[in-house]
């Protein structure tokens, strides 16, 4: 059986999307499957079992990636086509099932939103995979024998960072003798295009506690590293929900954004937002989406220490 799956170019939605190819694997075992996702998430895919080819969607002027993408795809017979961009390469492709997204329902959890092209219900949640390589790495990436405090301090638009040096106050905080994770190992998260956005505090870490995985290790390493975890706390971006997809206690940082449609996914993971909603940052006269300038400094670092205790708290409590 060929199953073509076409996801999305950013990390957090493609993320988000992997339940519905993991239903798909599970209830195909012996499929032979090629991915088509964006540049950036397309090494999640490294260890997925089934996954025999990933295509780089990378954009092209005139959306000459979609011709591409269909030379590709157009002389092989499909058994299942899902199509999570609606692009149309389904129609335009031998195929005896095709699932494309309706993106006119799209006012609800991106779960859910993927989920309802194969009218999946409950969803599916979020299924990384990495290998025993990856986790290799990660354990010796990060020190053993102490809690693991992860950080997220990074954002694919500068609205959504909480500023650097309220991390570093939380992380000073929570890893004090009296903290949550009393001496606790710090990693930070993030691309080497984002080391000048953190560099303040990756320095406030002692060196001995300091895990630096800004631009060192692939996504799949990352996720192997956020298992180790004791609790991630991050913006919202696409590490926030691999964090969540790892299965650790996660604790996303919303202004800006709609937790309704991007909280991160799962029994383990919970939310706070700044004083203001939604809706009235991005209806401020002040408000610029192309503008880099943070959106979340009224975000106390009191309010995120006391979401990160009362996730602990209720993990601890779960039998």
């Amino acid at each position: 059986m060929n199953i073509l799956f076409v996801t999305a170019n950013r990390v957090g939605d493609t993320v988000l999307s992997t339940g519905v190819l993991d239903y798909l694997i599970q209830k195909n075992p012996n499929a032979r499957v090629w991915v088509a996702c964006g540049e950036l998430p397309a090494p999640l895919f490294a260890a997925t079992p089934s996954v025999e080819r990933v295509i780089v969607l990378t954009k092209r002027r005139f959306a000459r990636h979609w011709f591409e993408l269909w030379r590709a795809t157009v002389g092989r017979w499909w058994d299942i086509v899902v199509d999570l961009r609606s692009w149309g390469l389904a129609w335009s492709i031998p195929a005896r099932r095709r699932f494309v997204l309706n993106k006119r329902s799209d006012d609800c959890h991106r779960i859910r939103l993927f989920a309802s092209a194969l009218a999946l219900d409950p969803p599916p949640p979020p299924r990384v995979h990495a290998s025993d390589g990856h986790r290799r790495r990660a354990r010796a990436l990060i020190p053993q024998g102490r809690p693991l405090l992860a950080l997220g301090a990074t954002a694919n638009w500068g609205g959504k960072r909480w500023p650097a040096e309220r991390f570093a106050a939380l992380a000073a905080r929570m890893t004090a003798p009296s903290g949550l994770l009393a001496d606790a190992s710090v990693a930070v998260i993030g691309a080497e295009s984002e080391r000048g956005d953190v560099a303040a505090l990756l320095d406030s870490i002692p060196r001995e506690r300091r895990v630096d995985l800004v631009g060192t290790v692939d996504l799949p390493t990352i996720y192997a590293c956020c298992e180790q975890a004791s609790i991630f706390i991050g913006n919202d971006s696409g590490v926030m929900h691999l964090a969540a997809a790892a299965g650790v206690p996660t604790l996303g940082l919303f202004g800006p954004s709609r937790e309704d449609l991007y909280a991160p996914w799962g029994p383990h993971t919970a939310t706070v937002r700044t004083p203001e909603s939604y809706e009235s940052i991005v209806s401020a006269p002040y408000y610029d989406y192309r503008s880099q300038e943070t959106h979340m400094e009224s975000l106390a670092v009191e309010t995120v220490e006391a979401g990160a205790r009362e996730l602990l708290a209720r993990q601890r409590a779960q039998p």
